[in-house]
């Protein structure tokens, strides 16, 4: 079926392709699941782009299609081949439909073409207990925080149609991935072929498919869902009970990095009544001794997480609101407030000695998703931290980066009056800082000309402080500043 990929990309069946087929506002429209905008500019399209519209109505938009009109797009793939391969199945009348969903995913670096299986929006009645995602949020996410450091090996644990795979092929000489379904490895292996790629694919749960092995990157999108243990749809549901999945999960990570390797992988919490998720979420990294940033994107309440998951697998309404209920039900059971959501990333400390740094935050903000990029600065200024004393940062010279100064008044007797200021590095996942008059004229001194501790000394001069007093005021003020990316270290 090699000739498969020949002729879709003959179509031009690629995101360019298709987004120029479309339009700018069709196109939109379907990333957000709206889709007769779309069905209506294929049906527009000129007779030389009918095989690029053809291929667009079949594998996104779910589509009875002509024989004859899928004949004329798959040039040199028979379409016996396409049956006999479980591409297409016959309707009846003379047309055929999509089994799959092929469909075109693009980064920085090239083109690809994902297969998975068809969501419940394309297809009538439940899917299949097997059935396996395609591209959606969480796995785009996780595909965005990751760090894309050159690496010798990388594990995908529970590859899924094979998107997280598929971006660490771009900087890891040796992928491994795994799953539970088989299904989902055989369409991984479709999607590796489609893209001349080659992966080591294995069955079986969390770790087991890799004994001792260690790898230098590991990356998860498991099925963390939050339940009472059910098995219903293998995409979601782990078999086990509550959040233990992601727990196990993180708990095993340190058996499998190499000295200096680094975890990323998506999670779900339990959030109980009157308790702080830090306190759960960070037992779990207290027992790996790895380094980690645990950020939380998002708490649901029950309704809502329930209803996220529910509403995906196409069941009937009956079969939906019973689900729901025994669901919230076991919530309620369990004393559960919430489920948080997010992404960890962990590190090897590479025998280091003294007690790991863990940082667990809150960060819901538009705009400040983790990114790799981020995620590799996050660790590097950690590392910046760890080994750079009082003494050295004061011999610094620092710079503060590109950000803006948020004040806050109050109306007052004599006008505006501030309560407030933070000062805020657009993009930066947290980079938000409080600051006072003090820390705030430090942050506008350090313009990477002169050592920390000068700036300190003129300072205090000029407000009639003691320095030394100043320098220890200042210094965690410093620290946290550096921490969070708005300060750096010229050199």
């Amino acid at each position: 079926m090699d000739s498969l990929g020949d002729d879709l990309r003959a179509a031009h069946y690629d995101s360019e392709g298709v987004s120029d087929l479309l339009g700018e506002d069709a196109n939109s429209a379907l990333g957000r699941g709206v889709w007769w905008p779309a069905f209506r500019a294929t049906t527009a399209a000129p007779a030389a782009r009918r095989p690029l519209a053809t291929l667009i109505r079949l594998f996104l938009l779910g589509s009875d299609e002509p024989c004859d009109d899928v004949v004329e797009a798959f040039t040199s793939t028979p379409l016996d081949a396409l049956i006999s391969n479980g591409v297409v199945e016959r309707v009846g009348d003379g047309r055929v439909r999509a089994i799959l969903d092929i469909r075109p995913h693009a980064d920085d670096v090239r083109d690809y073409l994902v297969v998975s299986d068809q969501d419940a929006a394309m297809r009538s009645g439940p899917v299949a207990p097997d059935h396996v995602l395609g591209i959606g949020g969480a796995s785009i996410s996780l595909a965005r925080a990751i760090i894309r450091d050159p690496v010798g090996s990388a594990l995908d644990l529970g590859t899924g149609c094979g998107i997280q795979a598929l971006h660490l092929d771009t900087h890891a000489d040796r992928i491994v991935a795994t799953d539970t379904n088989p299904r989902a490895l055989a369409l991984a292996a479709a999607t590796a072929r489609l893209n001349g790629m080659t992966w080591d694919l294995r069955e079986g749960s969390l770790f087991d498919p890799v004994g001792d092995e260690r790898f230098d990157v590991i990356v998860s999108n498991p099925p963390f869902v939050v339940g009472a243990g059910s098995r219903d749809y293998e995409y979601r549901d782990s078999g086990m009970e509550g959040d233990a999945l992601c727990a196990r999960l993180i708990r095993e990570v340190p058996q499998h990095l190499t000295p200096g390797g680094t975890a990323q992988l998506l999670a779900n919490w339990i959030v109980h009544e009157d308790t702080d998720w830090r306190e759960r979420v960070g037992s779990w990294i207290a027992e790996t001794g790895l380094d980690g940033w645990v950020v939380q994107r998002e708490l649901a309440d029950p309704v809502d997480y329930v209803s996220l998951w529910l509403s995906d697998a196409g069941e009937e309404p009956a079969q939906v609101a019973a689900r729901g209920a025994a669901w919230l039900d076991w919530f309620e059971q369990e004393r559960i407030a919430g489920i948080g959501m997010g992404v960890i990333t962990l590190r090897d400390r590479n025998g280091r000695s003294g007690a790991p740094d863990v940082v667990l935050e809150e960060i819901t903000g538009a705009g400040e998703e983790v990114t790799g990029a981020e995620a590799r600065a996050f660790l590097d200024r950690r590392e910046y931290l760890r080994e750079t004393t009082d003494a050295a940062l004061l011999a610094a010279r620092l710079k503060t980066a590109p950000v803006f100064l948020d004040a806050q008044s109050l109306p007052g007797d004599d006008g505006w009056q501030e309560v407030g200021a933070t000062v805020r590095r657009p993009g930066g996942p947290g980079a938000v800082l409080g600051v006072d008059e003090v820390s705030r004229a430090l942050l506008a001194g350090c313009r990477g000309q002169v050592p920390l501790g000068a700036l300190i000394d003129l300072l205090a001069g000029f407000h009639g402080v003691d320095a030394e007093a100043l320098a220890q005021a200042a210094l965690p003020v410093v620290r946290e500043a550096i921490g969070r990316g708005i300060l750096y270290e010229v050199r």
